[in-house]
């Protein structure tokens, strides 16, 4: 098995979920005591969410690419960047270092087009939701890609970094952001990615009426995959009730 190499820490609780999935993934496939070979960088998340708020997206990009080249030093042999967002400095973090990395945006969008669907809802930051970092890869990749209104989007963003991202659980944003998915729905969406690591821990796929594709899980499928030189389990989305 291939050593994972984990740029973690935005935010940690979102990359104590990636744990937790690659181990119980590759306990899975290889039964017994199997745990997945993986090593973390954990970044101070404070300082990367400064930066992004301040528009210094090439400077972040130089921390995390820093982080991979130490990954790449300690031995990992494929790379993940453990949140949706900062993979607007994907290429920047690709550009220094010799092992892959796999991109999360490619694992979402084949597990949508695995599971028939091409129209589907995107929640997340701001800066995933509104640009075209991430948009256009899916689109790239065939799907159309709705979001939610203005107001609604500084909702899900609000609640992603003033709760989620310090480990807060509220149900009255759960009731919020099943509202903003109904809203999805009713324009077309046939599914929703949660396309923000920490949604997952807030939104469940009984809380949809389209299914859910929820990016961590994906993420870690394909990267244990990977690891193993093997096919992805599923690629398909977590069904709705």
């Amino acid at each position: 098995m291939r050593i994972i190499g984990l740029i973690g820490g935005m935010s940690w609780e979102s990359t104590a979920e990636y744990y937790r999935l690659l181990n119980e993934l590759t306990r899975e496939r290889l039964g017994g005591l199997h745990s997945s070979r993986c090593i973390v960088y954990s970044v101070d998340f404070a300082e990367i969410e400064r930066m992004q708020v301040a528009g210094e997206w090439e400077r972040a990009g130089q921390v995390l690419a820093e982080a991979a080249k130490a990954l790449e030093a300690a031995g990992a042999e494929l790379l993940l960047i453990c949140t949706n967002t900062m993979h607007k400095v994907a290429d920047q973090v690709s550009d220094v270092v010799s092992v892959p990395l796999l991109h999360l945006a490619d694992t979402t969008a084949a597990a949508v087009r695995t599971a028939g669907r091409t129209t589907v809802g995107l929640l997340g930051t701001a800066f995933t939701m509104e640009q075209d970092f991430y948009r256009g890869r899916l689109a790239e990749r065939g799907l159309e890609v709705l979001i939610p209104g203005p107001a609604d989007r500084d909702m899900v963003h609000r609640v992603i970094y003033d709760e989620l991202c310090q480990g807060i659980i509220r149900p009255e944003s759960r009731a919020a952001y099943r509202r903003v998915i109904d809203e999805l729905v009713s324009r077309g969406a046939e599914g929703v990615i949660l396309g923000c690591t920490e949604i997952e821990l807030l939104i469940r796929p009984d809380d949809s009426p389209v299914p859910v594709f929820p990016t961590t899980r994906l993420h870690a499928e394909a990267a244990v995959a990977a690891a193993l030189g093997t096919a992805a389990t599923t690629g398909e989305p977590v069904p709705s009730d």
